[in-house]
């Protein structure tokens, strides 16, 4: 069973830095163990659709949303038994403030920039909160 789950959200204010981790495990012993893969970061907004902040492949590629170039930074570390991602995040300001989620799902395409879809990803943590007061 694929397992997510993320760290590192809580309240700060205008301007400062805040860093996300998140621990996935499990993917290498699923049905999808023999493909490739992204890992992503979303967040959701109250009101809001899901939104792709940033995402990394297996390969070390990344891509980032447009509002995230720049100010944030996606790294991954693999370990034996799993992968941790993390999510740099710097400037934050009030537009910020979601649930952010990690996700992992099959991801084939070497050539391509890892997916920033919803729907490219099939495992899905719970969330860590972020809140940016101005």
């Amino acid at each position: 069973q694929v397992h997510l789950v993320e760290s590192g959200g809580g309240s700060v204010q205008t301007g400062e830095a805040l860093t996300l981790s998140c621990v996935v495990s499990g993917y290498s012993e699923s049905e999808y163990r023999d493909k490739k893969y992204s890992m992503g970061w979303f967040r959701q907004a109250p009101g809001k659709e899901r939104e792709g902040v940033a995402a990394i492949d297996f390969d070390g590629d990344t891509n980032y949303a447009d509002f995230a170039r720049g100010r944030f930074t996606i790294t991954m570390v693999k370990e034996t038994a799993k992968n941790i991602l993390h999510l740099q995040m710097t400037a934050l300001t009030h537009e910020d403030t979601a649930m952010y989620y990690c996700a992992i799902g099959p991801w084939i395409y070497l050539y391509l920039p890892p997916p920033l879809n919803v729907d490219e990803y099939k495992f899905w943590g719970q969330g860590t909160q972020v809140t940016v007061s101005s």
